[in-house]
């Protein structure tokens, strides 16, 4: 029989040890980013209290009580100084939630805050499940976290328990802590994933970039990163969508495409990171991929840099749903640095860093996709040919 104290010790060690791990960048890096070499986020960052009943009275072997398996796909913010995360958090149980996580610096010694998120539900439609919350400061002077909401569908038969419908819903903050609920998003799509409210007014209204799809996996004849309008974010109707970024035959994003966080503002236009998911012998692939729009016209594209910005390396290719990278959060500073999350495996997160100046560079000046073999050769041996004398 373990004792509850020095059992409970040597889990509170452990701990410590790992929130207040520091965090270095690894040597090889593409010019572009850096990647750090531990996640910033997992598991095992659940606090204590949130997994093991502390009285030894009721535990007297010092057991586990709720167990935790993944902590990924987070919204991203500042908040009073510091770098805050909303992080998907999956229980034992298969249910995900969001929680908070911090950090003085963005890049290690994240700690999760007290309690979990208390989201308030929709009464007689309950979230089954909750994930992937995009955190949006928006000129109206509130904080809106947009996620997934999940519920089975109703117009399957009753043995069919895994058939969902999925829809954004919608919250809205001034403190990150008390949380208002807005109806869920109406669209003319049969579901929606992956809807990002952009951070400013459009013409009066709120801009909302979509993923309609048919299905809640199949995207059928839907797909692509849509664009749709909102007058009234209390009643959050989109009357109509447009596909801004298309899926593509044989690219990254061809069975696949949704934006990841709010965009970021520059001089030169509008930073977007995105995912892409492509099929392959060994199940689906995501990737993160950039592109720019107009500043004064959100809907149109004009630079898309060809091939992914980061895909899954080493380690980050195994995890729950292995081969994926995905991102719902970044952070840029006032002085030019951008914080990148990003979950690896829909099991954990992690960090990389650039600035707006290389990341505007990386858009406009990284070739497009000419989407044929032929056309990659071309564009090498462009490439080839302008630096001759220079290697």
């Amino acid at each position: 029989m373990y004792k509850i104290d020095s059992h409970i010790d040597q889990v509170k060690k452990q701990y410590s040890k790992l929130i207040n791990k520091g965090n270095e960048q690894v040597s090889k890096s593409n010019g572009v980013y850096n990647r750090y070499k531990n996640p910033v986020v997992t598991s095992a960052h659940i606090p204590i209290h949130w997994r093991y009943d502390l009285n030894p009275k009721t535990n007297p072997n010092g057991l586990e009580r709720i167990g935790f398996n993944a902590a990924f796909n987070a919204g991203a913010m500042k908040w009073n100084g510091a770098y805050v995360i909303c992080v998907r958090v999956e229980g034992n149980d298969r249910k995900s939630f969001f929680a908070m996580a911090e950090s003085p610096n963005g890049i290690d010694n994240f700690e999760f805050w007290d309690k979990p998120c208390v989201i308030p539900q929709i009464e007689g439609n309950p979230d089954i499940n909750a994930y992937d919350m995009r955190l949006i400061e928006h000129e109206d002077g509130w904080i809106y976290g947009i996620f997934c909401t999940e519920r089975k569908d109703p117009n399957v038969p009753v043995e069919d328990t895994s058939s969902a419908i999925a829809n954004a819903g919608i919250l809205r903050t001034k403190d990150l802590i008390n949380w208002e609920r807005l109806p869920d998003l109406i669209s003319g799509s049969a579901q929606q994933r992956n809807v990002v409210l952009h951070p400013e007014f459009v013409n009066g209204k709120y801009a909302v970039y979509t993923r309609p799809q048919d299905g809640f996996i199949s995207v059928g004849s839907g797909g692509g990163i849509g664009l749709g309008y909102i007058d009234d974010m209390t009643n959050p109707v989109v009357e109509e969508e447009k596909i801004i970024y298309s899926k593509v035959y044989h690219t990254i994003y061809e069975l696949k495409n949704g934006l990841g966080p709010a965009p970021i503002k520059t001089e030169k236009g509008w930073l977007h990171l995105a995912h892409g998911a492509r099929n392959t012998a060994a199940g689906l692939r995501y990737t993160i991929y950039m592109f720019m729009t107009d500043l004064d016209d959100i809907s149109k594209v004009i630079y898309r840099p060809g091939g992914h910005f980061m895909g899954p390396i080493n380690g980050e290719r195994i995890g729950d749903v292995s081969n994926v990278l995905f991102s719902n959060g970044w952070i840029a500073e006032d002085d030019g640095t951008v914080y990148i999350y990003y979950a690896s495996s829909d099991t954990k997160m992690h960090v990389a860093t650039s600035t707006i100046d290389k990341l505007v560079d990386y858009c406009m000046n990284t070739p497009q996709d000419k989407y044929t073999s032929a056309g990659s050769v071309e564009t090498i041996i462009n490439l080839i040919d302008k630096n001759k004398g220079l290697y």
